[in-house]
C-alpha cells in the first residue's frame, strides 16, 4: 500500500530551548526565513505525502495559523505590489490537507503517534520528529518509504552517533542487507551500560510504521521519564515481525537544542540563493576576530 499519510509529533515543551518557546513553539522557531516545522512539512510533501496530521497541545496555535490562509496580510501584499511574496505566502496553505489534532496530556512520543490512529486508519504512514529538520537532495522520508515499498516491513531513519553519547539515544541491533539498508532486530533505549549497547546506530527524526503499532502501543507501558515510549513499542515490532534501518541522506539538526538551532540557521543561510553571498562575506570578517 502507498504511502500518502504523515504524522507530526508537536507537543514537546520546548524546555531544552527556553526561554524562546516560553511563548513560541520551538517548531515555529525561524531557519533564516522559514519555521522550523515548514521544512518538516515540505519535506513530507516532497516525499509524496498528501496528507498530514499535526498534533499539538495548548499554546500552539500559531501553528494552525500559519499553515492557514491570512486575507489580511495577502490583500496588503497584493496592494504594494508585492506579488512574489504573496504567491510565497499562499503556497504554504497549499503544501498539502494540513489537520490538527491536541495531545491533551503529555504522555510521550508514543501516546502522541497513538492519537492518530483515527487519522491513520488501516493504512502505514510516515512519523516525521517535530525536533529534527533534515536537509538534502533527497527528502529523508522519501528514503524510508521507498524502502518499505521494498520490504514491506516497518522503517526506521537511523544514524551512527558517537561512542559515548550513545547512552543519550536508542541503541539498534542491526545486519546490513544493502548499501545503506540494514535489518533491525532489537533495540534499547538509552542503554545505561556499555554493555547494554547494540550498535551506535540510534533512530534519529524518521520512521516509517505500519498500522499494527496503535495494537502495541496500547499494550506498552510506561517506559523513560514515566511516559509511553515510541521506541518500546517500536521493540516489539523490530523483535517478532522485524523492521529495516535506513542510514539516510541529509544533514539533521536539532532544534530542540540551542546549538543545533544555530548551525541549521548559518549552513542554510550559507545555501540561500539570495543571502549566500553577503551572510559568507560577513563570516569571513567575522572569524578575522575570533
Amino acid at each position: 500500500m502507498k504511502v500518502t499519510k504523515a504524522v507530526i509529533p508537536a507537543a514537546g515543551l520546548g524546555t531544552r530551548v527556553l526561554p524562546a518557546t516560553k511563548s513560541m513553539p520551538k517548531e515555529m522557531l525561524p531557519i533564516v526565513d522559514k519555521p522550523a516545522i515548514q521544512y518538516i512539512v515540505e519535506e513530507a510533501v516532497n516525499s509524496g505525502i498528501t496528507d498530514i496530521l499535526i498534533i499539538t497541545n495548548r499554546g500552539k496555535g500559531i501553528i494552525e495559523d500559519h499553515f492557514d490562509r491570512s486575507p489580511e496580510l495577502e490583500e496588503r501584499l497584493l496592494a504594494s505590489g508585492k506579488k512574489d511574496v504573496y504567491d510565497e505566502v499562499v503556497a504554504i496553505s497549499k503544501l498539502a490537507n494540513i489537520y490538527f489534532i491536541r495531545q491533551k496530556e503529555t504522555k510521550g512520543l508514543g501516546h502522541a503517534v497513538n492519537c492518530a490512529r483515527s487519522f491513520v486508519g488501516n493504512e502505514p504512514f510516515a512519523v516525521l520528529y517535530g525536533d529534527d529538520v533534515i536537509i538534502g537532495e533527497d527528502p529523508a522520508c522519501g528514503q524510508l518509504i521507498r524502502a518499505y515499498e521494498k520490504y514491506g516491513k516497518s522503517v526506521v531513519g537511523i544514524k551512527a552517533v558517537p561512542e559515548n553519547e550513545i547512552f543519550k539515544y536508542s541503541s539498534l541491533k542491526v545486519d546490513k542487507l544493502e548499501d545503506n539498508i540494514y535489518s533491525c532486530t532489537d533495540m534499547v533505549e538509552k542503554p545505561k551500560t556499555p554493555e547494554a549497547v547494540l550498535s551506535l546506530y540510534s533512530i534519529l527524526g524518521r520512521c516509517v510504521l505500519t498500522p499494527d503499532i496503535f495494537d502495541i502501543l496500547d499494550n506498552t507501558p510506561p517506559g523513560a521519564g514515566g511516559e509511553i515510549q515510541l521506541t518500546d513499542a517500536m521493540k516489539t515490532l523490530a523483535t517478532t515481525v522485524g523492521m529495516t534501518g535506513v542510514d539516510y541522506t541529509g544533514k539533521r539538526y536539532d532544534m530542540g537544542d540551542k546549538f543545533g538551532i544555530l548551525q541549521a540557521t548559518v549552513e542554510i543561510a550559507l545555501k540561500n540563493p539570495v543571502l549566500a553571498q553577503p551572510f559568507k562575506n560577513y563570516l569571513k570578517e567575522l572569524v578575522k576576530t575570533l
